[in-house]
């Protein structure tokens, strides 16, 4: 059987993408990096939000093995995943008004906590109130978008205003409006998603970035160890018993 022409064409789009964001992304990511440092040696909270496939990559950073202990996840009940019955539920909340503020208000966030949300196109309303509340908050604010759609598309928020606005570092995905890359003839639409992929790279780098910048202050960044290795839930209890306050995935 001859191998997959689609499939290593995707792989190559990936790997470009990836070497794009790698190059053109690199200040931008020590910044997220920086700011997440300081929150983490004042004492600070780190959040990640994502809405739809969106969540995917804030969710990779939450209680896993080689993360952050101190990351969690911010909910907003159903827009996070696609299990929400019928899915399209999610994608409709997106667009609702005053939703992100209500979360935001019933939430543990305070001044001083770092945010970071993640919209791929950035236009709709939920992520652009959610980062406009967060920073009249105090928050500081990191947004993972892809620019490409405040140049190609109208924003759905009432401002007429994207994500990218309301951040205090920005970190550009690259990915092409309708996150697809790939065509093929008796295909109609195009297809082979990257934004997952490249997504989840940039929240990994910035959070590798965070790391080096709490080490070369002395400060021994708090990480999770997989519990499928030898002394791993020993040392993660450890973790979580010292940094209790500033974990919310465990109440």
């Amino acid at each position: 059987m001859s191998e997959s022409k689609l499939a290593g064409q995707f792989f190559d789009a990936a790997i470009g993408l990836l070497q794009r964001v790698r190059d053109e992304e690199a200040a931008s990511v020590t910044a997220a990096g920086e700011t997440i440092a300081d929150a983490v040696a004042s004492g600070g909270r780190l959040f990640a939000f994502g809405a739809g496939h969106s969540s995917l990559p804030a969710q990779d950073v939450v209680y896993r093995a080689g993360g952050l202990a101190l990351m969690n996840l911010l909910a907003v009940p159903g827009v996070v995943g696609v299990d929400v019955m019928p899915a399209t539920l999610g994608s409709a909340l997106e667009r609702v008004d005053g939703l992100a503020a209500a979360v935001l208000d019933t939430s543990p966030l305070k001044s001083g906590d770092v945010l970071v949300i993640i919209s791929l196109s950035g236009r709709n309303a939920l992520p652009v109130e959610m980062a406009m509340n967060a920073r009249a908050l105090g928050l500081k604010v990191i947004g993972v978008t892809s620019v490409a759609y405040a140049r190609e598309t109208s924003s759905r928020h009432v401002s007429g205003t994207f994500l990218k606005d309301h951040c205090d570092v920005v970190l550009d995905s690259h990915i092409a409006v309708g996150d697809a890359e790939l065509t093929h003839e008796g295909i109609e639409a195009p297809f082979a998603p990257a934004s997952t992929v490249v997504t989840s790279a940039l929240m990994q780098a910035t959070l590798a970035a965070a790391a080096e910048r709490l080490v070369e202050r002395g400060i021994e960044p708090p990480m999770l160890r997989s519990g499928n290795v030898d002394g791993g839930h020993e040392w993660n209890g450890r973790v979580m018993t010292e940094y209790g306050d500033r974990i919310f995935y465990r109440r």
